[in-house]
């Protein structure tokens, strides 16, 4: 996983996401009520629930946007939603995986599709490249004002059960076993350090670099899907040199 770092999507892109919070909430929303609509509505019993009730209230997503999502889940009011995901390739040949959460599979399809093929990259079958992809635990923790160095992190990693652990200057980053997400949280909490992101992702097993004249339309296919309504998720395998 070294060479990885998920963060400078998030870094990059966080001031554009603070000016979408609704359509932020609105997918969490979704990503609710279909984690209480398969697992039911009590997070004590529904650890996926439960992670996405995390997710939302570290979003200050309000609490009755939360309720209202349960409780559509919980009766027979609202839209019955599928999870979908799409598997194929950005410019550049680097793999993409576009996960979605639809009330509507043809028009998902149809716009995904579309983001796929204005941006020069094409979509694969079911298949094609999720195989390239290792589903894991995502954690980072912010060094700024936390008097902890790189040894000490990595002792209390490895003792809540964690796999790897990313440093930088501004960071760390912790990779779990996807099950071992929320015990490890819950134990790098108990040591007093304030979780910035904790979320399921799909890492990369190798990196491909961008080539330089295709790095604005890679951009500009990420953004397409990440604006759709009906994206969840997006996941490359891109290493992309103006991000160092």
């Amino acid at each position: 996983m070294s060479g990885h770092s998920k963060w400078n999507n998030i870094q990059g892109r966080k001031n554009a996401q603070d000016a979408k919070r609704g359509k932020i909430f609105q997918k969490l929303s979704r990503e609710i009520y279909m984690a209480a609509k398969s697992g039911g509505p009590d997070p004590d019993s529904n650890p996926s629930l439960r992670l996405m009730l995390d997710k939302a209230k570290a979003a200050n997503m309000p609490k009755d946007n939360i309720k209202r999502a349960i409780d559509k889940a919980s009766g027979s009011e609202g839209a019955d939603y599928e999870e979908i995901t799409y598997e194929g390739y950005a410019p550049g040949g680097v793999a993409i995986l576009v996960h979605t959460l639809t009330d509507n599979r043809n028009r998902t399809a149809s716009e995904v599709r579309i983001a796929f093929t204005r941006n020069g990259g094409n979509l694969g079958e079911t298949g094609s490249v999720n195989y390239m992809f290792d589903r894991k635990g995502y954690i980072i923790i912010s060094r700024e004002e936390l008097d902890t160095d790189e040894d000490a992190m990595f002792e209390d990693v490895i003792d809540a059960g964690a796999e790897d652990l990313k440093t930088s200057e501004e960071l760390f980053e912790i990779y779990t076993d996807s099950k071992d997400l929320p015990d490890v949280r819950a134990s790098l909490e108990a040591k007093g350090y304030k979780l910035d992101t904790f979320e399921l992702v799909m890492i990369p097993q190798n990196l491909v670099p961008v080539p330089e004249d295709k790095i604005e339309q890679f951009h500009h296919m990420i953004d397409a899907l990440e604006d759709n309504d009906d994206v969840s998720e997006v996941f490359h395998a891109g290493d992309i040199a103006d991000e160092d």
